[in-house]
């Protein structure tokens, strides 16, 4: 649980979905798409176009309404009406009416887009044809020509996409990391009968509890760190990344940017070690603190969540908001833009956060009717 799914969640969530997202787009443009077509005695030029491009088909259906209701059924793909006064119109210089009748979802998107590009040839096809009848030289037509020149870094553009996805992770890996550990050496200890013997050893309760809360802290942050790995792994020898994905994070994954990161998980790492050390003393086995523990992930994951939402930005209430903040905090590090005095408050939050946990797990460890069980 605290090595070998951290090192291999990225590898398999990554070469999954490149994998389906490769495999989706290609289905989808080798699909053959069956097409209802009423035209009303109009658009024959469509018709020519439809019939001569392929990965397309015809399906004769009798009404408009029974077309569109095998659409709903999805026993047809699409259907193209042109209005009854397609052509006139036209030929008056108006705008002829079109209407496409499909299901927009995720998985027609390349589909939708396919039949776009066909009327829009045909849509072309007027446009030229308009002009020459009136003499005129079709480039008139473009009035502007407006050419977007993205100066939005690589580390930018991936922090927009999945800036809030990675930290997300980080913070369930350090949490997940961190339970398992406060678990066995608190109740699970108290459970086996093995805390008392430990307490008459010549070391101090203090000693005692360093040494859990350390153990702790560092399988919680190793946890995070193997992820890391992981990640690395991910990009490096899944060959389907597209290289655009591949370049943004190779460019995130710097020495400089990982410490970063390092140093902002470790205390809140501290924070959910003495949390979650306090409230496994205060159970009488393994299964019931697994019980009183369990229900902190929703606590974790909600504001770790809200991180991915648009419009949610690192600002002075957010930074003093715990978890939430660190996934803010380090959308701003893999977009290279660091607010200072925003991470000051971030890290000064977290360690108060971190002292308060580790004075309350001293409370609870220092009462003899928490450690007997």
């Amino acid at each position: 649980m605290l090595i070998v799914l951290p090192l291999l969640m990225f590898p398999v969530m990554i070469g999954l979905t490149s994998s389906f997202m490769e495999s989706h787009m290609t289905r989808a443009a080798a699909r053959t798409i069956t097409v209802a077509l009423f035209t009303g005695g109009n658009a024959s030029g469509f018709e020519d176009i439809l019939e001569g491009s392929e990965g397309f088909s015809r399906e004769d259906v009798s009404t408009l309404e029974r077309a569109e209701d095998l659409v709903r059924r999805d026993s047809l793909d699409a259907v193209i009406a042109f209005a009854a006064d397609f052509d006139s119109t036209i030929a008056h210089l108006g705008t002829g009416s079109i209407t496409l009748y499909i299901k927009e979802t995720e998985e027609t998107q390349i589909e939708e887009s396919r039949l776009y590009a066909l009327l829009e040839e045909y849509t072309e096809e007027l446009r030229v044809k308009r002009f020459e009848d009136l003499n005129l030289d079709v480039s008139i037509y473009d009035v502007t020509s407006v050419e977007t020149s993205n100066l939005a870094t690589p580390e930018e553009r991936f922090a927009d996409v999945a800036g809030g996805m990675l930290p997300y992770m980080f913070v369930i890996f350090c949490f997940m990391g961190a339970m398992y550990p406060a678990i066995d050496l608190a109740a699970g200890e108290k459970e086996r009968g093995t805390l008392e013997t430990l307490l008459t050893s010549p070391v101090t309760k203090m000693q005692i509890l360093t040494g859990k809360v350390g153990v702790v802290i560092l399988t919680g942050i190793g946890a995070a760190a193997i992820s890391m790995v992981g990640l690395y792994l991910g990009i490096r020898f899944v060959s389907a990344i597209p290289d655009i994905f591949l370049d943004m994070i190779t460019a995130i994954l710097k020495p400089g940017v990982i410490i970063f990161l390092m140093t902002l998980l470790f205390p809140l790492t501290v924070f959910f070690a003495s949390l979650m050390l306090s409230i496994s003393f205060t159970a009488k086995s393994y299964k019931e603190a697994q019980s009183k523990v369990g229900p902190l992930m929703p606590v974790v994951i909600i504001p770790a969540f809200l991180g991915l939402m648009p419009g949610v930005e690192l600002s002075v209430g957010t930074a003093l908001v715990p978890i939430l903040n660190v996934t803010l905090a380090t959308k701003q590090i893999l977009a290279g833009q660091v607010n200072p005095g925003l991470m000051v408050v971030v890290y000064g939050s977290l360690i108060v956060y971190a002292v308060l946990g580790l004075l309350l797990c001293s409370k609870v460890f220092s009462r003899e009717s928490a450690i007997f069980s």
